[in-house]
């Protein structure tokens, strides 16, 4: 066992539930590597689960915080493939990864490359492989495409902005914030629409009444309709998030009319042999375009561990582009 210090929450509540306590962290298994976590990201389901709407999957910490590590392989098991005490890697869990030491699986970690630091690395994992699976594995996106990016100023958004680009994708981004949307411009981007309710008559000006191909929704609910709207015949939507609620009315006749594909889908709680699939494809794929400089991590801003309850309430503002990261100091 290792003594470990990790963020977790004295039950359900605001951002004065959060603490930094005291636990012990197992030895890895044959398949397994621990790791030292030098930092961590914070995400929204950080933030739900604190409020108690969000429980981890089974298996994982209830109380510890945490959905990405970026840290240096203290134990290897004895069938953990290609991967070595010293290493620096990063990845997502279920839960957990706001600790001092983690224990994870070694086909779910992903090499840290050579030219990013853990503050920077720790902002990769939940934006990229989400976006990245969003995109690419459920949407089937194809260079020739146009996306439909929602709340583009988020750490997913950022993301997307990037993985779009570098497949050869036009790119049209909302945001409720014009700072935002000028900053995603520069990270390549192509279009940007400022929103308040309503965004399908900008989409479809924009695409000669076309509508685009695949619309990335973190937003949810209040969307649906204006999203089928601005939707290509066979289109596809993807929804990865539900900022802007979880309950919406489906106008089939829009939906069968465009025969489009309706997707959700969750990260989190999908089963170990998934996630691994992915992190291996993401590896083939997306990580060498972090080394060329094709993609970089977006960081908002840098926090250590015990300011934990000040970085909850940052991602709570809706200030932030790109992601919140926090550090264990020495």
């Amino acid at each position: 066992m290792h003594d470990a210090r990790a963020v977790t929450f004295r039950g359900a509540g605001g951002p004065e539930v959060l603490e930094i306590s005291a636990l012990s962290v197992r030895d890895p298994g044959p398949n397994e590597v621990l790791v030292e976590v030098a930092a961590a990201g914070l995400n929204r389901a950080d933030l739900l689960q604190r409020r108690g709407v969000y429980p981890a999957p089974t298996g994982w910490p209830a109380k510890v915080l945490g959905l990405e590590y970026a840290g240096t392989v203290l134990k290897a098991g004895e069938l953990a493939r290609g991967i070595r005490p010293g290493d620096r890697v990063m990845g997502i869990v279920g839960g957990g990864a706001m600790s001092t030491h983690l224990v994870v699986h070694a086909r779910e970690v992903i090499p840290i490359p050579e030219k990013l630091s853990f503050t920077e690395a720790a902002a990769i994992p939940e934006v990229f492989l989400t976006a990245f699976d969003a995109l690419f594995v459920q949407g089937n996106l194809h260079s020739f495409e146009t996306v439909l990016l929602h709340a583009v100023g988020s750490g997913v958004g950022t993301a997307a902005v990037q993985l779009c680009r570098a497949a050869g994708c036009r790119t049209i981004g909302t945001s409720r914030s014009k700072d935002k949307l000028e900053r995603a411009l520069e990270l390549g981007l192509s279009e940007a629409v400022l929103v308040n309710e309503h965004f399908s008559h900008e989409v479809l000006d924009r695409t000669n009444d076309r509508g685009v191909e695949l619309i990335l929704d973190t937003v949810g609910g209040a969307y649906l309709t204006e999203n089928l709207r601005s939707l290509a015949t066979q289109g596809r939507i993807v929804v990865v998030g539900l900022l802007g609620g979880a309950d919406a009315k489906v106008p089939l006749g829009m939906l069968l009319s465009k025969r489009a594909t309706l997707i959700g889908t969750l990260l989190r709680s999908r089963l170990l042999e998934e996630k691994a699939t992915l992190a291996q494809r993401f590896i083939r794929e997306a990580l060498p375009l972090f080394s060329d400089g094709r993609l970089r991590p977006v960081v908002d801003e840098v926090l250590p561990m015990e300011r934990i309850a000040d970085a909850h309430r940052l991602l709570e503002s809706n200030a932030t582009f790109g992601k919140v990261v926090l550090t264990w100091g020495a």
